[in-house]
């Protein structure tokens, strides 16, 4: 069984934020490890210095925050998982003719689901109820915390 969390879920569990409660309560239920992507990862960063950016915390939060991620690739809490750029394009784009109308997803959206199909993921953990809809459509159980 594969969890694959997006990157809100992930920023709410490294980051203070609205959803961080819900984040830290799915991660105390579930001490499996996670795959991470690149997409993950650039996602990530950008987030939490995005988030001092807008004043909703420090730069030091922030450093402190990506280190959190550091230390769980380190002690294998998050597992770097790598994918071919251009098989999750792919992947992505044969969902947009037959799903974006149906669900409103976004670009990332799609690339988040695209991945999870790409790693053979079961199960898919996301705040996004577009992105939800879209996992769920595509065969992956949602676990819309």
């Amino acid at each position: 069984m594969i969890h694959y969390a997006d990157s809100s879920v992930l920023c709410s569990i490294y980051a203070s934020d609205a959803n961080s409660s819900r984040a830290d309560l799915w991660r105390q239920a579930n001490s499996v490890s996670l795959p991470v992507t690149s997409l993950h990862r650039l996602e990530l960063r950008n987030a939490f210095y995005l988030m001092a950016f807008q004043g909703r915390q420090t730069m030091h939060d922030a450093a402190t925050a990506w280190q959190g991620v550091e230390a769980d690739f380190a002690a294998k809490v998050l597992v770097e998982t790598g994918l071919a750029f251009p098989d999750v394009l792919h992947e992505a784009e044969s969902m947009i003719d037959t799903h974006t109308f149906q669900t409103g997803a976004r670009s990332l959206d799609i690339l988040h689901v695209a991945s999870a199909v790409l790693l053979g993921a079961t199960d898919f953990i996301t705040f996004d109820r577009r992105q939800a809809v879209l996992a769920g459509r595509v065969g992956l159980v949602v676990m819309a915390i």
